[in-house]
């Protein structure tokens, strides 16, 4: 009865289709399925077990001496060691077996006889040290698989450098070069490095294996680590196998993308020539419209592949996904405003790469011009990258447009300077027309012209209209015209001075280059005039002090 009870308490062992288990060194010998009287299978086939480990473990007694009795009270037969019984068949477990209890107990006998011979064999010293040679003979092994690994690796990573940009070139995708051809050899390199490791992982998980299955206290480990491996190994067949329609799809998508975008590219591509021409759409609108339109598709293509990537119906893979939409939404404002105020300029045409234009407080040459940042070169060479939602938002002065459009005048540029009244307006004129037709980068046609543009208390203001058609030298001309107004108007005696300087200058020399005086020309003096004592006051006595020379 005590039996009986502990049987009932005690842990049984897992159930498989045949029954529980009989085990010797985790090796299993038969399956006990019946119950006998008050012992359930899982109790009979552990005590069994344990009663076959004892046999084996004594040494004294030789496999031969296992006997078969029968036990007529009990209608039962016994496989018995010397005195200790082993087991006990009865008619139900020959009723499970479907054969009689005399043939179940021959059968069980040759299965205990030669694993106990197999298990003792196992522990004997020959056996342990065949163990520790082949132990050694598998180290010797592995290590040269290693080295032989390496150096392989290293030679086809010389060999793929060599390659580069030869027998490797770039990875396109949808006609766009993504990668370039040395990043793709590296990338062959990595990927050879990989296997490199994958291979060392297995060769050290098979040696690990089999160095544990040698000897006999390890060897249900080793079954176990193969075992892992295996269902590992099966399972990810079947799931590449299972995933196989999916690729299909995969694949089928990438094609169908592919062929539509080199279509799309092909059509914006003859109307950039002008082969292709569409009322209303510029030729410099084909590249950025492709470039939206492609990434529509792609955005589009992508949409409609993510069903069938792996793990995409999973609640991690969703979650990921609406995280990075959160992160992409919250971290992408101003990319996004900068993204559509790109597109604007695009289709305003407000300037496109060349043109000299003035954004805010920065001059200089469009260099570049994308949907994110439009980069500027000023005439001291220093490239300004300006987002494109402030070129937005602040006025874009563009002077290249005379140029560029069509049935526009050409850009005028013009400059100011102020002479006194003295000097006759029309000889000005001239004059500075003159400047300007001596000037390089001024057209001749449209003629340049003189605006008067004040009536000022000492001077007059004229300002020099000339048109040019090389916006782009706009600092060198505006430096050639003030160079000429100064070597004409020199020319033409005509001092660039305002009037109230010469009241105050000693001897009222001119204030032009010495070359340019008058053959015979000496400083003259101030002229004084007597003033009538009658009429002198204090303050024509202080105003009369202050006009003499110091030298009277």
């Amino acid at each position: 009865m005590a039996n009986s009870s502990q049987a009932q308490t005690e842990t049984t062992p897992e159930r498989s289709p045949q029954g529980f288990p009989v085990t010797l060194q985790d090796q299993t010998l038969f399956y006990i399925e019946a119950r006998v009287g008050s012992f359930p299978p899982s109790f009979r086939a552990r005590t069994i077990s344990e009663r076959i480990e004892a046999f084996a473990r004594d040494v004294e007694q030789e496999p031969d001496s296992l006997r078969i009795v029968v036990n007529e009270l009990a209608d039962t037969v016994d496989i018995t060691a010397g005195d200790e019984v082993l087991m006990t068949i009865a008619d139900v477990d020959a009723e499970a077996a479907n054969a009689t209890e005399r043939a179940m107990a021959q059968d069980y006998v040759d299965i205990i006889q030669a694993a106990v011979e197999e298990y003792r064999r196992s522990y004997s010293l020959q056996s342990i040290l065949l163990g520790l040679i082949y132990t050694l003979i598998l180290t010797v092994v592995l290590v040269l698989s290693f080295a032989f690994s390496n150096q392989l690796v290293a030679f086809c990573s010389r060999k793929l450098k060599t390659w580069q940009g030869d027998r490797i070139r770039g990875l396109r995708l949808f006609g766009t070069e993504i990668i370039p051809a040395d990043r793709v050899a590296d990338s062959f390199i990595e990927l050879l490095r990989i296997a490199r490791l994958a291979l060392f992982l297995g060769l050290l998980l098979i040696y690990t294996s089999l160095v544990l299955s040698f000897f006999p206290w390890t060897k249900r480990l080793s079954q176990d680590i193969f075992g892992y491996f295996r269902r590992a190994a099966l399972t990810l067949g079947q799931n590449l196998i299972g995933y196989l329609p999916n690729l299909f799809f995969i694949f089928f998508i990438i094609i169908f993308t592919a062929y539509t975008l080199r279509l799309i590219k092909f059509t914006f591509a003859e109307i950039r020539r002008g082969t292709i021409t569409i009322p209303g759409f510029y030729p410099e609108w084909a590249r950025p419209t492709y470039n939206i339109v492609r990434f529509a598709i792609i955005a589009f293509a992508a949409t409609i592949a993510f069903p069938y990537l792996p793990g995409s119906d999973t609640p991690a893979f969703q979650g990921i996904s609406v995280f990075l939409g959160i992160l992409f939404s919250l971290g992408s404002s101003g990319a996004v405003a900068n993204f559509v105020a790109g597109i604007i300029l695009t289709y305003s045409r407000a300037f496109v790469v060349g043109d000299r234009v003035k954004i805010s407080e920065t001059i200089g040459d469009v260099v570049e011009k994308t949907l994110l940042v439009t980069r500027v070169n000023t005439p001291k060479n220093v490239v300004v990258t300006i987002p494109n939602s402030m070129v937005l938002g602040s006025h874009i002065v563009n002077y290249s447009g005379s140029v560029r459009y069509e049935n526009t005048p050409a850009l005028v540029l013009h400059t100011t300077i102020t002479l006194g009244y003295d000097v006759p307006w029309p000889k000005v004129h001239k004059v500075m027309i003159e400047a300007a037709r001596r000037t390089e980068n001024i057209l001749t046609e449209p003629e340049p012209f003189v605006l008067q543009t004040s009536l000022d208390d000492f001077y007059v203001s004229y300002e020099l209209n000339a048109y040019t058609d090389k916006p782009a030298k706009m600092p060198r001309t505006y430096s050639g015209l003030h160079q000429n107004l100064q070597d004409v108007l020199n020319e033409a005696e005509i001092e660039i001075l305002s009037p109230h300087y010469s009241a105050v200058r000693d001897g009222h020399q001119l204030a032009v280059p010495e070359k340019y005086f008058p053959k015979g020309y000496t400083v003259p003096g101030f002229r004084v005039s007597p003033v009538d004592p009658a009429s002198e006051t204090n303050g024509d006595k202080t105003n009369s002090a202050q006009s003499h020379h110091p030298s009277e």
